[in-house]
């Protein structure tokens, strides 16, 4: 049975496509990884993924990802995929999301994974119907193509999820191994938000044994206070699956108490809204 804690890309036996249990998204969500060679260019302390490495994802084979898509929906729409894999509380489809391995929008060929989703919705009668969701670190978004895709994105009523764990340089470059650029950082999710709907979605937990400070706290409000009135709104979320990076051991998932508080206070100081994940 799938499980929260277990979102493994190949569960399905598949390259490109895999199904998991959401926390977020509320039910089963069908992934699409366009980056099976588990390259990106970020390295969060937090990674699931096994044996990340820096870089970018190798050519998309288009026809294998409408392929495994189509088969996969098929199943779980009239097949008895539910039944065998998932958990009677969550047989529910919400949502086909782009995340994977790495950075999504870093392939080539990313404005055309997105048209190849579309045109499988279309034909299972879901185009517009079936969220399609963008899983991002946002670090692309200059990229003309990255902003074709992300419009046509919209076009379906899809969203994008751009992920923003903290507001100090210092702390982005150790949490997201990123030079910290928070003025970069606000104009791709200004330029985001214009293109699609857009969460926030951020990772907050202890590290090295210590809370996000106070300063913390008030640098993540005030970066997204600039831009409060063009978000959906945030998704916060907890260390639910362990880190297979080498800074596994200087993580700690924060109290479920603490993390709703935060909540709270982001929406306080903000206006903007904020669902909680432990």
């Amino acid at each position: 049975m799938l499980t929260t804690d277990d979102h493994r890309r190949d569960s399905a036996g598949l390259l490109y496509v895999y199904p998991v249990v959401s926390r977020r998204a509320g039910g089963v969500s069908i992934g699409i990884n366009l980056n099976p060679n588990n390259a990106c260019n970020w390295a969060c302390l937090y990674c699931q993924v096994e044996n990340l490495t820096r870089g970018g994802p190798p050519p998309i084979d288009l026809g294998r990802l409408e392929r495994e898509l189509a088969s996969l929906l098929h199943d779980v729409l009239h097949g008895d995929f539910m039944i065998r894999n998932v958990p009677q509380e969550s047989r529910r489809l919400m949502d086909v999301a782009f995340s994977g391995n790495g950075e999504p929008t870093s392939a080539a060929e990313f404005a055309d994974t997105i048209a190849c989703v579309g045109g499988v919705l279309d034909r299972f009668g879901l185009k517009g119907q079936l969220p399609v969701r963008l899983i991002t670190n946002g670090s692309l978004l200059h990229r003309p193509a990255v902003q074709s895709g992300i419009s046509r994105l919209a076009g379906y009523g899809g969203e994008v999820w751009f992920k923003i764990d903290r507001g100090l340089a210092f702390e982005i470059e150790e949490i997201n191994g990123i030079p910290g650029n928070t003025e970069r950082v606000l104009k791709n999710l200004q330029l985001c938000a214009d293109l699609a709907p857009t969460w926030v979605q951020t990772c907050w937990f202890a590290l090295d044994g210590c809370a996000p400070s106070a300063e913390s706290r008030l640098a993540y409000c005030d970066l997204l206070r600039k831009v409060s009135g063009k978000l959906q709104g945030v998704h916060l979320y907890g260390l639910a699956r362990p880190s297979m990076q080498p800074a596994a051991s200087r993580l700690k998932a924060l109290p479920a108490e603490e993390l709703a508080e935060w909540g709270c206070q982001i929406e306080k100081e903000t206006g903007i809204r904020v669902s909680v994940s432990p």
